[in-house]
C-alpha cells in the first residue's frame, strides 16, 4: 500500500466518523482528494461514489436507532431518491461554480438552526395554536417534504455539509434524541448520495482507485460513528456540530 492510498484510507475513516457524528464527511474527504492532485470536478464526484461507504457503516451501526421508524424511513428514501437524482442531472449539465459559491451560506444557516432549535421548536408550537391541526399538518408536511427534497438536490450536486443542514431540518420535525434523529438523516442523505454515485459511476469521471480507498476507510468509520453519537450527551453535542458546521462554512467559504 503506497502512501498516497494509507492517506485516502485514514481520510476515508475520518469522513466516516464525521459523517455519521456531523454530517460533515465531506470536511475531511473532500480535501484529501484534492491533495492527491485530483481536479475539482473528479474529486466531488469521486466523493460523492466513495461516500456511500459512509452510509453503509451507518445503517449497520444504528439498528437500535431505527427500529420503528419504518414508515417514516420510506417516505424520506422516496423523496430523496427524487431529489438525488435531480442534483445528479444538475452537476451533469451546468457549471458548478455558482452553486459551490453558496454552499457556505447553505451550511451556516444549517448550524444556525440547530443552536436556535429549542426556541424554533417553542415559536413553532405558538403558532400551532393559531391555526386549525388539520390545515397546519398538511402545511407541515407539504413544507417538510419540500425541505428533504431540496436537500437531496443539494445532496447529488455537491453535498459538503449536507448532513448538517439535514440534522437542522430533522431535530425540527420531532422531539426524539439526537442519536435518532442523527440516524434518520443518514439514512436519508446516504440515499441521495447513492442515487447520484449510481448516475455519477456510468457518467462522470470516477476515480476509481481513490474512491475504493476513502470508500473502505468510510465505511469503518461510518460504522463507528453511531456509537460515539449514541453515548455523548445531546447538548453539548448538538453545540458541537453546529460549531464544526460554522468552521466548514468558513473553510469553504475561503477556499
Amino acid at each position: 500500500m503506497n502512501i498516497e492510498t494509507l492517506w485516502l484510507l485514514l481520510a476515508g475513516v475520518g469522513a466516516g466518523l464525521t459523517g455519521s457524528v456531523a454530517g460533515l464527511a465531506s470536511l475531511v474527504s473532500y480535501p484529501a482528494l484534492l491533495d492527491v492532485g485530483l481536479p475539482p470536478l473528479a474529486a466531488n464526484v469521486t466523493n460523492t461514489v466513495a461516500l456511500f461507504g459512509v452510509t453503509g457503516g451507518t445503517i449497520a451501526g444504528s439498528q437500535r436507532e431505527l427500529r420503528g421508524q419504518g414508515a417514516r424511513l420510506r417516505l424520506l428514501v422516496a423523496i430523496s431518491v427524487v431529489g438525488g437524482g435531480a442534483g445528479a442531472a444538475l452537476l451533469l449539465v451546468t457549471p458548478a461554480a455558482a452553486f459551490e459559491a453558496i454552499v457556505p451560506w447553505l451550511i451556516a444557516t444549517g448550524a444556525i438552526l440547530l443552536l436556535l432549535r429549542d426556541r424554533l421548536r417553542i415559536w413553532a408550537t405558538a403558532m400551532s395554536r393559531q391555526a386549525s391541526r388539520q390545515r397546519h399538518g398538511v402545511r407541515r408536511a407539504l413544507g417538510w417534504g419540500s425541505v428533504v427534497l431540496l436537500l437531496g438536490v443539494y445532496g447529488g450536486y455537491f453535498g459538503a455539509g449536507v448532513g448538517i443542514i439535514a440534522l437542522a431540518a430533522l431535530a425540527l420535525e420531532r422531539v426524539e434524541p439526537l442519536a435518532v434523529t442523527n440516524a434518520v438523516k443518514n439514512v436519508a442523505t446516504g440515499t441521495a448520495n447513492a442515487t447520484a454515485a449510481i448516475a455519477y459511476v456510468f457518467l462522470a469521471p470516477v476515480d476509481w482507485s481513490a474512491a475504493l480507498a476513502v470508500g473502505a476507510g468510510a465505511l469503518l468509520g461510518g460504522y463507528l460513528g453511531p456509537m460515539v453519537v449514541r453515548v455523548a450527551p445531546e447538548r453539548p453535542l448538538r453545540w458541537l456540530v453546529a460549531a464544526a458546521g460554522l468552521m466548514l462554512a468558513v473553510h469553504l467559504g475561503t477556499s
